[in-house]
């Protein structure tokens, strides 16, 4: 490999925090093992059920992780995006995949086999702490999302995902209050995140356009004010009465 392209590559490395505070020498070890993959939007990653094992990094575009049920609904579970980490699970437990991923449009990645994933994991220490760092992330995403479905109804709970998703992929178009969030997500998909009718989010996406709060056009949310959207979604917490008949 040319100087010149395992600089690059230990360059973009260094952005993702999988590989935060390695050395180059290290990253130059990694690179070896790092296949480059690329998707279109709707072509699948992996099934749920697979027995596939390797570790993906996002290096361009969206994947969109969901479930499939006994009857064949899909439960939308959560978005990624580049420099994030998928399949770890089942590289670490050796189980069938969980979810199935499916890219929401033009999609690069890096790969990395079972094998070589954990023998790194098992001989560079800074590389198990930074995994345990993302793990953890994803625990405390995972808490938060329960917590919503116990304190929120569906409004709330479509309103908690979209603030999320807009503090990690939103862009700022006005400060404090507008941002665009292009998640590329359908109502139905939307639906499917809050166990909901495809017809309810309409209905709700367009009360809440008419009421100044966000629009929805072709899979963007825009974001018309903010501070009144966190208003709205707090608002939506369902009290816990009862607690005078203890």
């Amino acid at each position: 490999m040319q100087e010149s392209t395992l600089a690059r590559r230990i360059a973009r490395l260094k952005e993702i925090p999988l590989f935060a505070g390695l050395s180059d020498k290290i990253l130059g070890q990694l690179v070896e093992d790092l296949r480059a993959r690329d998707y279109k939007k709707d072509e699948l990653l992996f099934r749920q059920g697979d027995e596939s094992r390797e570790v993906y990094i996002i290096l361009k575009g969206k994947v969109r992780i969901y479930k499939i049920s006994p009857s064949g609904n899909e439960t939308s579970i959560d978005i990624f995006a580049a420099h994030d980490l998928l399949g770890e699970f089942a590289a670490l437990d050796n189980e069938p995949r969980s979810t199935a991923a499916k890219a929401m449009g033009n999609v690069s990645l890096l790969v990395m086999s079972q094998e070589r994933f954990l023998h790194y994991l098992q001989t560079i220490p800074g590389l198990a702490v930074n995994l345990a760092r993302l793990m953890a992330g994803k625990l405390r995403w995972t808490a938060a999302y329960a917590e919503s479905i116990a304190q929120f109804d569906a409004a709330g709970r479509l309103l908690h995902i979209l603030l999320d998703n807009n503090s990690r992929y939103g862009e700022e178009v006005e400060p404090g209050k507008q941002y665009v969030l292009d998640l590329g997500l359908s109502q139905s998909d939307l639906a499917s995140m809050v166990g909901a009718r495809r017809e309810w989010v309409n209905r709700i996406l367009g009360e809440w356009r008419r009421r100044g709060l966000l629009e929805f056009e072709q899979g963007t949310i825009t974001i018309l004010d903010l501070p009144r959207v966190i208003a709205e979604r707090d608002s939506r917490i369902e009290a816990n009465h009862g607690a005078d008949d203890w």
